[in-house]
């Protein structure tokens, strides 16, 4: 597994809303943020140098346990939106995320989630000495 490096508290994706993430009226499902969100903490655990892929194969799963999502305004489809993933807290087992969504200036939705880390066999173990590190660093 690579070296975990040090990384920003934060981290900025831009995303486009596609067509099939909207309603019939060309709104942004309700359903279609919590797939953002896995986007950005994704991206903000890359940039430490460390992939799920990693983790998984240490036996060790993230699993969200609580998802908040207060949507502000809708996004719709085709708009440009710049998500900010922020790590607010980790700790041996769990890890507590922010987001922020905008359409340029306007914040449309924040968000936190609460993730935990379990084993194959579905039960909380400790997080992975590497992943400790990356959120260490961050």
């Amino acid at each position: 597994m690579p070296k975990p490096a040090a990384a920003p508290a934060h981290c900025d994706l831009d995303l486009r809303v596609r067509y099939a993430e909207c309603d019939p009226m060309g709104y942004a499902h309700h359903a279609a943020y919590p797939v953002w969100f896995e986007m950005g903490r994704t991206e903000l655990l890359r940039q430490t140098g460390v992939r799920y892929r990693d983790i998984e194969e240490q036996g060790a799963f993230i699993v969200v346990i609580e998802l908040n999502v207060r949507y502000r305004r809708p996004a719709r489809y085709d708009d440009v939106l710049r998500l900010r993933t922020t790590l607010l807290k980790a700790g041996h087992v769990k890890l507590e995320h922010g987001y922020e969504l905008f359409r340029g200036e306007e914040l449309l939705a924040t968000a936190a989630t609460t993730l935990a880390c379990v084993g194959r066999d579905g039960r909380p173990r400790g997080l992975p000495e590497a992943l400790m590190r990356a959120v260490e660093a961050i």
